[in-house]
């Protein structure tokens, strides 16, 4: 087999569906699975989809343990070459994952691939190509708006949209890897329960020698945010990702830098608590 796509799904049956439609569509040419981990939903109706899509292989949780989690399990199960992180709020647009296996497979290095995202209105999201976060570009993308300028920052805007080219880090809603490296590298961390494990994962990938890519000539669309309610746990999450990333790559090693960062995840973690009230 080809190709694994792993989609974790939390209480979002609707969109789930019309990415299963979009995988359905698309996918032509290759002897591929789709695996759908339910992490222990609090609305049962994605169960209404079993029958709908006969093919594809449902995997209910009874507990919740994070993204991470659930997707390195839907790894050890899965029988493809390839494996496709996928998030249930995404659609692809075009019949390209033939194009995008056979460039992976052209890489004598190759780590990871992410594709250009629009939200549902059009609009670039910035994170489909960033760098790993350091003391300089943390900054910019906590206390400024730099995403437009043409600067090679968090948001890697010296890379054109449409570009193919290498970069540090993609996002994990569309996250293309070999699963032999995968294996290898550890997977996801399970020390992050939601937001950052796509930065760390492709981090690891680099530290190992493998290269990442951003392949702008496709796109998929994606609905962020629709199953994201923007609250103190989300905060807390959010910003203890980050912290969990800083502790393990900047604590010892560079501890100038780690305290700056420390710093300044604490006072923007403060502010958008304020912002809540």
């Amino acid at each position: 087999m080809k190709l694994s796509v792993i989609i974790v799904n939390y209480n979002v049956t609707q969109l789930l569906r019309s990415c299963l439609q979009s995988l359905q569509k698309y996918i032509q040419e290759i002897d591929y699975e789709v695996i759908v981990i339910d992490n222990a939903s609090t609305d049962n109706s994605w169960g209404d989809l079993i029958p709908e899509f006969p093919n594809v292989y449902f995997i209910s949780s009874t507990t919740n343990g994070g993204f991470a989690k659930a997707n390195n399990k839907a790894v050890q199960m899965a029988k493809g070459e390839y494996i496709l992180l996928l998030n249930p709020d995404t659609e692809l647009e075009g019949f390209y994952m033939k194009e995008l296996l056979e460039f992976a497979k052209a890489q004598p290095s190759f780590g990871c691939l992410g594709v250009r995202m629009h939200d549902a209105e059009g609009h670039f999201l910035p994170e489909s190509k960033r760098s790993v976060p350091d003391m300089f570009n943390s900054f910019e993308k906590l206390f400024t708006n730099f995403k437009k300028n043409n600067s090679k920052s968090y948001y890697r805007n010296d890379i054109e949209e449409n570009a193919i080219a290498e970069v540090d880090v993609i996002t994990g809603a569309f996250l293309l890897a070999k699963k032999e490296v995968y294996e290898k590298i550890g997977g996801l961390d399970e020390a992050y329960f939601m937001y950052g494990e796509d930065i760390d994962l492709c981090y690891t990938f680099l530290r190992n020698g493998y290269q990442n890519f951003y392949y702008g000539k496709v796109s998929i669309l994606h609905h962020k945010g629709e199953s994201t309610i923007k609250d103190e746990v989300y905060l807390n999450r959010f910003y203890g990702a980050m912290q969990i990333f800083i502790d393990k790559y900047y604590k010892e090693s560079k501890p100038v830098q780690y305290s700056f960062l420390k710093a300044g995840l604490k006072l923007r973690h403060q502010i958008e608590k304020i912002k809540l009230k």
